[in-house]
């Protein structure tokens, strides 16, 4: 398998965990692969991790899901995106003399943001750090390098939140033994992917009306203005309903199927609903639902707007206010924001110019996750290597011999064995003068004898032996022949 680079993103939400593989080409657009969800429900409330342990487990099934959509590599790294009730935005200043005949440099904008990088607010932990704007002696500058000042501001904004839910997220993630290439803001990311330029250019605020928390974004001028969350979800609608005596999933059905942002009492109807305490199906009024939803709705919108009073650009949002998250498809959702704000609204869509040659549509709810993948630019993955075959050797068979599938056996008398010298013995005399003979033992043993003692010695005791014909015969030994 060729190895390929596969960029992988995480967001960890109130009501589910979801998670992006892709791809990045040489000139930065994406190739979105599979896109997955896994219920965080029991996990994260209000966007804040409160069980380490199950967290952990459903990031390794979502994870796991993944990487079956690409046969033959492991997941080791990723991306993650958080957010949280108590993730908000800082201003922090930052101020530079440079004299009475100073210039605005690089390195003077480079030594700004290392000391903004130093700065440790109380009991907060800073994730992330956004372009600051820039006053020379008082005025605005978008471009300051170059131009002579004697002082220098820079006005940032700082994304920072409680130590405990960075610290949960980093738990969680170890613990599945995956390494974490880098933690973003999932607001800022969906940002990212949903708004254009003209818009951050304008003005305008986007909405993120979740389960358990609503994030509220504003641009200004290219620049981030603002950025809050509010601890008000769609699920507080769903508990409210749980007060006409159904259970929760039955709540939350009938906020999906019959809620309206709007009510219409004229159009009240009966709705039918499985009782609590098994009695049997009842009705309730249309009107009921939509008193629930409209109550916590003006509730959750009323605050939205007083985060945007305080930003103080309420009144410059040209673009007026873009809206995502599962809440806002709440029936009639936009018409409400429209008539609170008095702005303009549209619903958020993914930017599709980043992402090619794909046959998955990227929906809404998966915008964070786009954003995120946006911001990778590592490997996430390990293709383990394959081992090569293993090659057979084919043997040559004549033609006419079958081919046997045994080991060729060798024979014995073909076996080529080095030639063994035979080492010098003495000549043995035939004690009835019969020449040589056979090497026997006997011959062996007189041989040895005849070395160590003088030929008289070898004297039988019986001179005389008597031959086949039974005539008496001297013995020969020793004696020459005549």
């Amino acid at each position: 398998m060729i190895s390929t680079n596969y960029i992988v993103a995480i967001d960890l939400g109130t009501s589910y965990i979801k998670g992006i593989i892709g791809t990045r080409s040489l000139t930065g657009v994406f190739t979105v692969i599979a896109c997955e969800t896994e219920s965080s429900v029991g996990c994260i409330r209000r966007g804040v991790i409160y069980n380490v342990e199950n967290t952990s487990h459903r990031i390794i099934t979502l994870l796991r899901k993944l990487a079956n959509r690409v046969p033959g590599i492991q997941i080791k790294k990723v991306y993650v995106g958080v957010s949280g009730q108590s993730i908000h935005s800082i201003d922090h200043v930052v101020a530079k003399s440079l004299g009475a005949d100073g210039e605005v440099k690089k390195e003077t904008i480079d030594a700004l943001y290392d000391e903004c990088q130093t700065f440790k607010p109380d009991g907060l932990d800073v994730l992330s750090i956004a372009s600051p704007a820039f006053y020379l002696d008082g005025n605005h500058e978008i471009n300051p390098v170059g131009i002579p000042c004697s002082c220098i501001e820079a006005r940032y904004k700082l994304i920072v939140c409680r130590p405990s839910l960075k610290r949960h997220v980093i738990n969680s993630i170890e613990r599945a033994k995956i390494e974490i290439l880098g933690i973003f803001i999932s607001p800022l990311a969906l940002a990212d992917v949903v708004l254009s330029e003209d818009e951050k250019d304008l003005g305008c605020a986007l909405l993120d009306f979740g389960a358990g928390v609503a994030s509220l974004t504003i641009f200004k001028n290219k620049r981030l203005i603002g950025l809050c969350t509010i601890p008000l979800g769609s699920h507080l609608i769903t508990r409210d309903i749980t007060g006409l005596n159904v259970v929760e999933p039955e709540a939350e059905r009938l906020k999906r199927t019959y809620g309206d942002a709007i009510a219409d009492k004229e159009n009240d109807s009966l709705v039918q609903v499985n009782s609590i305490n098994g009695a049997g199906p009842r009705q309730i009024k249309s009107s009921e639902i939509n008193e629930a939803v409209k109550a916590r709705l003006q509730e959750i919108l009323e605050n939205v707007h007083a985060r945007l009073e305080e930003s103080g650009v309420a009144d410059k949002l040209s673009a007026g206010m873009i809206i995502t998250g599962g809440g806002a498809s709440l029936k009639n959702f936009d018409k409400a924001v429209r008539e609170r704000f008095g702005m303009a609204v549209r619903y958020a869509s993914v930017n599709k110019t980043f992402f090619e040659k794909t046959n998955i549509p990227i929906e809404p709810e998966y915008g964070v996750v786009a954003g995120l993948l946006l911001k990778g630019t590592m490997n996430c993955s390990y293709t383990p290597p394959v081992s090569p075959p293993v090659k057979k050797v084919s043997v040559e068979v004549p033609a006419g011999v079958e081919k046997s599938e045994e080991e060729p056996k060798v024979e014995e008398s073909k076996i080529e064995r080095p030639e063994r010298k035979e080492r010098d013995r003495p000549e043995i005399k035939s004690p009835v003068g019969r020449g040589k003979r056979g090497k026997s033992f006997f011959d062996k043993m007189t041989g040895f004898a005849n070395i160590l003692f003088d030929d008289k010695d070898y004297e039988e005791d019986d001179d005389v032996r008597k031959n086949d014909t039974g005539k008496k015969e001297t013995n020969n030994i020793n004696k020459p022949e005549e």
